[in-house]
């Protein structure tokens, strides 16, 4: 079987390519042609997954999957959620938005987070949304090279470490991205 992934994020290509059983392929946007900017304007990260996998579907044709995936800080009343890749501004850098959300939890004492992923596939005319989530804490400075994004300054929960410092193995078996990743396999399978 052969399924799009409707990101352009190749570290995202990787890890869910890892955890797919060798009869799934993974195409990829540049594959198939596809090399505009994806709309994600949807105020929550359901519609957003919903509306990256159904423009894919609608313009090209292709069954498809998309995510998205936000960082969701409870002492920030859930910010920077639906905007996490921008939240330091439209250039979406890793850096910034990591040094914007250290500098908002700097008088804070929870720390508390969660990561949420939502998997939405198009799939022979249907639908269907995966949900997963990864609940840790937010740490104080960055720590770790591997991953992506928020990684080195998310520590999940039972863990002494960052995402950032564990490998994309061990990272897939417990992230948000994994989990629902997980419960879109077990689907595919069936």
């Amino acid at each position: 079987m052969k399924l799009v992934f409707a990101t352009d994020n190749k570290n995202k290509i990787l890890e869910v390519q890892q955890m797919l059983p060798s009869t799934i392929e993974i195409i990829s946007l540049e594959s198939i042609g596809c090399y505009e900017e994806i709309p994600e304007t949807a105020a929550t990260i359901e519609e957003n997954a919903i509306m990256k996998a159904n423009y894919i579907s609608k313009k090209y044709g292709y069954d498809c999957f998309a995510d998205d995936t936000g960082l969701e800080v409870e002492s920030l009343n859930g910010k920077p959620g639906v905007f996490s890749a921008r939240y330091a501004g439209e250039q979406r850098n890793s850096e910034d938005n990591m040094d914007k959300l250290l500098d908002a939890l700097s008088n804070k004492t929870n720390r508390k987070a969660h990561f949420k992923t939502v998997i939405a596939l198009n799939l022979n005319g249907n639908q269907h949304l995966f949900t997963g989530f990864a609940k840790g804490e937010i740490t104080m400075e960055k720590t770790g090279n591997q991953g992506f994004g928020y990684d080195p300054i998310f520590k999940p929960e039972g863990y002494e470490v960052t995402f950032a410092q564990l490998s994309l193995e061990k990272k897939g078996t417990i992230s948000h991205r994994g989990k629902a990743t997980e419960q879109l396999i077990a689907f595919l399978k069936n």
